[in-house]
């Protein structure tokens, strides 16, 4: 989904990183396919005709949310949204899911960034769910950049910080500035985190499509359960790495990214950027699949930190897996070890796997990395933490 920037300025020079990259698109080669993407684009197209012609009528006007970003000494990736609020909205205040994805987006507004109270001006426009790799011959400098059809603003900002937690300021006319984390990470660091979100620290119970709908839309954001011992074991395996950075990788939309946000501060998770996808199904890649999502993702991360090795972990009630063993196939050397976390017959299919006699979990991964396995983050830790210590 390709951002359209308002250049005010020169065109920033530089000698571009030549790396490895893959684009991946799904592609529509069914007609069945390609009636009902047709027919889902016109019905969302009704919809935002609508949906913005009421909150207008309200006197809605722009705002915008800042997500937390993530970068290196050199550069930093930086997502937000534009979207109609209320005049006292508050953007980061969570909700419940279904009224945080009926959230109307406002295409194309200007929104100005700033990193520590200073102006971002040189910048490089992202395609939401395709990686772009750092091109300094790409970026241009503007004052402001201009969200897209879907109110997505995707940059990689040329902004050279120290490493630690700096301060994201987005601002969109007659709104305040809103605040984010930024996580700039040393370009030396040896060890990071890839973990799911989803039935890995928050119960979700995502093979059961009907809790999930639930428990995502429906359940009060306060009321969000923790899987017994992730938190602990996350936070051991902090205090074993120092400096290793937590990426929340999840195939939630950003719609909910507050909701989530807030689970990990409540629930003493280590603070980390979050990683969702956009739900929007107009672009190109339309809606990407779990699995292309969170591979999209881990190459994102192993070509923004070419020195790290990373601890992946998932579970087994969606398609972590697989998706994990193809990391690792296609990263050799850059995984220290997969966790994978166990769901009950219960969680996997409300009871009818038991009753039915069909899996619906996926099997441990076959790959030559480790994998550790639990029904909790306590079962898990005993095998696992043990192991990693060599690395420290």
């Amino acid at each position: 989904m390709p951002t359209v920037a308002v250049p005010l300025g020169e065109i920033a020079t530089g000698v571009p990183r030549h790396r490895f990259v893959r684009r991946r698109r799904l592609q529509m080669t069914n007609p069945v396919k390609a009636i009902a993407r047709k027919a889902v684009i016109a019905l969302f197209g009704v919809w935002i005709k609508v949906s913005t012609s009421l909150v207008r009528k309200l006197n809605w006007f722009p705002s915008v949310k800042s997500y937390v970003g993530y970068g290196t000494e050199e550069y930093s990736r930086l997502v937000c949204r534009t979207i109609y609020a209320p005049t006292h909205a508050k953007p980061h205040t969570p909700m419940r899911g279904i009224h945080a994805m009926l959230e109307v987006p406002a295409a194309h507004e200007r929104v100005r960034i700033d990193i520590d109270d200073v102006p971002l001006k040189t910048v490089q426009v992202g395609t939401m769910e395709v990686y772009d790799p750092m091109d300094p011959s790409r970026s241009q400098t503007m004052d402001y950049s201009i969200s897209d059809s879907a109110g997505y603003l995707d940059l990689l900002a040329e902004h050279r910080l120290r490493p630690g937690v700096h301060t994201i300021s987005c601002m969109v006319p007659r709104r305040p500035p809103v605040e984010a984390e930024l996580f700039t990470i040393p370009s030396d660091t040896k060890v990071g985190v890839i973990s799911d979100v989803d039935d890995t620290i928050m119960v979700t119970q995502v093979p059961t499509v009907w809790k999930a709908a639930y428990n995502m839309l429906l359940l009060s954001p306060h009321k969000r359960a923790s899987v017994p011992g992730m938190a602990v074991m996350y936070n051991k395996i902090r205090a074993m790495f120092p400096n290793a950075p937590f990426f929340y990788l999840s195939t939630s939309p950003w719609n909910v990214e507050s909701q989530i946000r807030g689970f990990i501060t409540d629930y003493g998770f280590p603070d980390g950027p979050l990683l969702l996808r956009d739900l929007d199904p107009r672009p190109k890649t339309f809606v990407p699949s779990g699995v292309q999502h969170k591979l999209e993702y881990a190459e994102q991360l192993m070509e923004d930190f070419p020195d790290m090795k990373f601890i992946l972990i998932g579970d087994d009630g969606q398609k972590d897996p697989t998706t994990y063993a193809q990391i690792v196939r296609r990263y050799p050397g850059r995984v220290l070890a997969i966790g994978i976390r166990q769901l009950s017959p219960r969680e996997a299919g409300g009871g009818l796997a038991s009753m039915t006699g069909l899996a619906a979990t996926q099997p441990v991964p076959d790959t030559d990395v480790p994998v550790f396995t639990g029904a909790t983050g306590a079962n898990m830790m005993k095998t696992m933490l043990p192991y990693l210590e060599q690395f420290v």
